[in-house]
């Protein structure tokens, strides 16, 4: 049965240690309908299977327990219905303790919890590797509608996108069929603007300065039945929610200009974002296209064991001192004892003529790896420590060597839809089957057209932020890195000045990798992929940064000659 014209959908989580007290500063800043919250990325999975081995009772976000003893009542006398994924690998024990701990406080709630994603079971049936401790497909939001049409005030599901959370609510209010692929679209891409949090709300914003974001609000979207939304936050929250920090959060983590879900392949290229005033920003445009007829499974595994030794250099002859360090632990480490992968990066954090010493210091570090636990442990942390006298002037270390520890690996798997029991449970015990989409198609390539580039002007040397914004993040072993202009003329530049090669020079790691550009014009932005960037993902910690989540930052302070006019 359709709803109400306006459904009014919050976020207070954006992963699995976000800010506590979220969840009672949405229930109390304003009306909502419905409360989500995003607990789940690919290094909480390995978190959260690690928690399953020591306990099989575990496997969910524990912290969502205690914010529903806090707040459980508080929802149910705004009659707040909650979303969230906070399951992980165990959905149905989450659902058992929320039972247990809405009878203890006396307040009557209903609740159900969304299954089937979890493929571990079904391992060998489905050809999946050996060695995995968590395989997990990425469900719709049909299940979760379907929990909520029954009558659920509390949805728990596991590995559902990140966009089904608001997705889901939206399909039991509005009574949208699999068919309306324009309004599934047009939800899915608000969900993916709420998941991340107060990053809609000026959060990891780059341009920060420009709002008081000490303490963001979270946000919501009002939500239409064409599909059509508005991003908002509660009055009086801090941040800012503006065509900016929004276009931001639809560039993050994703690709080019097919959003590709379970549900609807949303065409990003075809977003219209219109400033309706303070904190104001409408989606609508968005066109829906048939999904595609496989899922995306995460699968987890441990890759090995890994340690960490930092040694500080101060002073003069820094890269001198950097290569004696690693001539004499290589000759320290014979071949019956030395990692499989031993890794050196050097940071130059040291200024010359430095008024402390920590400002005069650079810090050169060692990451090694290997399958065997005993090769990146104690051999490893005695040969360095021993050669504490023997070593470069000034030697000393951040901290002592530790005993290693193991490191998780991430990869994406595609697994016909059809294979995956996508499964409604309700509190009566009643399963409701969920049908994979029934028409799906495969995405064709779109090339947006260039812009008309700038006539030729004087130029000036200067940081690329100074004209353009960025936000960045992982997918797996690949970086994410959107950039958007925000007047007419600094995207006709952009459009023609920030290509593949171009990107390449100013971000040297990625020389030699595969990178992917598209074009998105609706939104003045490019948004690239480098491939491989992130070696194995976030849990193997291939790089400084493993998640990616500087890397615009890192660019927006790489200089170019830009012209004076858009200076």
């Amino acid at each position: 049965m359709r709803g109400g014209s306006v459904l009014r959908v919050g976020n207070a989580s954006g992963f699995y240690g976000d800010r506590f007290a979220a969840v009672r500063e949405m229930l109390t800043g304003g009306p909502l309908d419905v409360l989500t919250g995003d607990y789940l990325a690919e290094l909480t999975m390995l978190i959260l299977a690690r928690d399953r081995l020591r306990d099989p009772s575990l496997g969910y976000a524990r912290t969502f327990l205690r914010q529903m003893e806090e707040c459980l009542g508080l929802a149910r006398d705004r009659g707040v219905r909650v979303v969230v994924n906070a399951g992980g690998l165990n959905p149905a024990r989450l659902a058992d303790r929320l039972r247990e701990l809405a009878q203890r406080l006396g307040v009557p709630t209903v609740v159900a919890h969304v299954e089937g994603d979890d493929l571990l079971p079904r391992r060998e049936e489905l050809g999946l590797p050996e060695g995995l401790l968590a395989a997990n497909a990425y469900l719709g939001g049909f299940g979760v509608a379907a929990c909520l049409t029954e009558g659920a005030d509390v949805v728990v599901t596991g590995r559902v996108t990140d966009a089904a959370l608001v997705a889901g609510p939206a399909i039991a209010h509005f009574g949208w069929g699999p068919d309306e692929l324009d309004a599934l679209a047009g939800a899915v891409l608000a969900g993916h603007v709420l998941e991340c949090g107060a990053q809609a709300t000026g959060g990891n914003y780059a341009f920060f300065g420009e709002h008081d974001v000490d303490r963001p609000g979270f946000p919501l979207a009002e939500l239409h039945a064409d599909g059509s939304s508005v991003i908002t936050k509660h009055p009086g929250t801090g941040g800012a929610v503006t065509i900016g920090t929004v276009t931001a959060q639809l560039l993050y983590e994703t690709g080019g200009a097919h959003y590709l879900g379970p549900d609807v392949t949303a065409r990003l290229d075809s977003v219209r974002l219109t400033e309706e005033g303070p904190d104001r920003v409408r989606i609508d445009g968005v066109r829906g296209e048939a999904p595609p007829p496989t899922l995306k499974v995460g699968l987890n595994r441990l890759g090995g064991h890994r340690n960490e030794v930092v040694f500080v250099l101060t002073g003069l002859d820094i890269e001198a001192k950097a290569a004696l360090v690693q001539r004499q632990l290589a000759a320290a480490l014979p071949p019956e004892v030395r990692p499989a992968e031993l890794r050196w990066t050097l940071a130059r954090t040291d200024h010359p003529d430095a008024d402390t010493e920590e400002a005069a210091s650079a810090l050169l570090r060692l990451t090694a790896r290997d399958r065997d636990p005993a090769k990146v442990g104690r051999e490893l942390g005695k040969a360095a420590v021993e050669l504490g006298l023997a070593g470069y002037p000034g030697f000393h270390l951040t901290a002592p060597p530790g005993p290693g520890a193991p490191y998780g690996v991430f990869t994406a798997a595609y697994l016909d839809a059809k294979l995956v029991e996508h499964t409604a449970v309700l509190p009566d015990g009643r399963r409701i089957t969920v049908p994979p989409a029934a028409v799906t198609g495969h995405v064709a390539s779109v090339d947006a057209e260039l812009p008309e580039p700038l006539p030729p002007g004087p130029t000036r040397r200067a940081p690329l932020g100074l004209v353009l914004g960025a936000r960045s993040g992982d997918k797996g072993g690949d970086a994410n890195l959107g950039v958007w202009a925000r007047t007419e003329d600094a995207w006709r530049w952009l459009a023609h000045t920030l290509t593949v090669d171009r990107l390449r020079a100013l971000l040297p790691e990625a020389a030699d990798l595969p990178v992917t550009r598209h074009l998105l014009p609706n939104l003045k932005a490019v948004n690239f992929t480098l491939t491989g960037l992130l070696g194995e993902g976030v849990a193997a910690q291939h790089r400084f940064d493993p998640q990616a989540k500087a890397l615009g930052e890192w660019l927006r302070s790489r200089h170019l000659d830009i012209p004076e006019a858009l200076l």
